[in-house]
């Protein structure tokens, strides 16, 4: 098969198009014949290496793609060759007290595809049966693909971790990027109501196309955590979702009403930063970690995009030998959505 991989870290450079074997599916496994797959910001983390990350080389990266069932492990009777699916990145184990309790993001032999398993970037990947969810008709592969990391980080950190109501108030920090413009649509779907801080009038355009209430251009603000109390009459929001970590965080303490929760769901700006513990006990705040979700989690947010109630916003398309091209951009921040690769 086709795949982009690597065999050491470093720039976009080291990403080769080559040939590779073609995985055999294990029993309870089923191999997938990819049609899309969709960058997300793990892509460069894992390509850039970090202490203690130990790869099986050489690496494929990617967790989200589509496509179809085109083999069958031993054991697996409820799929069939042909079927389109898409795939929850999710990989547990589905043996320990958490997997059989339902929380199988917490699985103590828990990966994500494609940064410590071989994913996406490929013709074919070999997937628990478990971790494949059917596509209808309606839905084609690049959509599919786009949706099914972000749509689900999203729903896991608001709905299962957060606990967002509909009379509540969300900051989302930043406008365009994947996990945002899912975040942007689910508090929405909710009821809430949506505060956006983004970086550009262009990317909060976008945001409010897909239903933001109250646009705060960071760009125009020194200090936008001001600017979001302001609009909140003084109080504050109940909830801010925030994956961009340094330089953020403070701010979203500041931004936060008493007794509110604040969702850190990941680090692109950096993973070490100060903060004032007297916002945290001062106004009762939670701070609660999120990362992926579970199963029932995907099923559930997957069954909203099937109907069209939630839907991924694509911003460009390669074929997969220009994976290097897509992953700089990504990395320079200029996508306005999900950039996704054709397979």
């Amino acid at each position: 098969m086709k795949a982009v991989l690597f065999h050491n870290h470093g720039g976009p450079e080291v990403l080769e198009y080559s040939d590779y074997p073609t995985p055999d599916p294990m029993p309870g496994h089923v191999q997938v014949r990819l049609r899309a797959a969709a960058l997300n910001r793990a892509d460069l983390w894992v390509r850039e290496g970090w202490p203690g990350l130990k790869l099986d080389y050489p690496h494929i990266p990617g967790a989200d793609g589509a496509g179809e069932v085109s083999s069958l492990g031993e054991g697996v009777s409820d799929l069939k060759i042909g079927d389109r699916v898409v795939i929850n990145s999710s990989i547990s184990c589905g043996a320990c007290s958490l997997c059989l309790d339902g929380m199988d993001n917490l699985c103590r032999d828990w990966h994500l595809l494609g940064e410590t398993i071989r994913g996406t970037y490929a013709e074919y990947v070999v997937i628990p049966a478990i971790n494949l969810l059917p596509l209808p008709d309606t839905m084609d592969y690049e959509e599919a693909a786009a949706a099914s990391l972000v749509f689900h980080t999203a729903w896991h950190s608001l709905i299962t971790r957060g606990r967002l109501e509909a009379d509540e108030s969300v900051l989302v920090i930043g406008a365009s990027g994947g996990v945002n413009t899912a975040s942007i649509q689910v508090a929405k779907y909710i009821g809430a109501k949506v505060y956006v801080v983004g970086s550009s009038p262009e990317k909060l355009a976008l945001a409010e196309s897909l239903g933001a209430d109250v646009l705060i251009d960071r760009s125009q603000e020194d200090n936008w955590s001001k600017a979001v109390f302001l609009a909140t009459e003084r109080q504050g929001v109940d909830v801010v979702v925030d994956n961009v970590g340094a330089g953020t965080m403070p701010l979203s303490l500041r931004t936060t009403r008493k007794g509110g929760r604040i969702l850190t769901v990941g680090n692109t700006g950096g993973a070490k930063f100060e903060i004032d513990n007297r916002y945290i006990f001062g106004k009762h705040l939670s701070v609660l970690g999120s990362t992926m979700g579970t199963h029932t989690d995907f099923a559930t947010v997957m069954e909203l995009i099937f109907d069209g109630k939630l839907k991924p916003v694509i911003d460009r398309q390669y074929p997969l030998k220009e994976a290097a091209a897509a992953q700089e951009r990504l990395a320079a921040g200029e996508q306005m959505g999900k950039i996704t690769l054709a397979i």
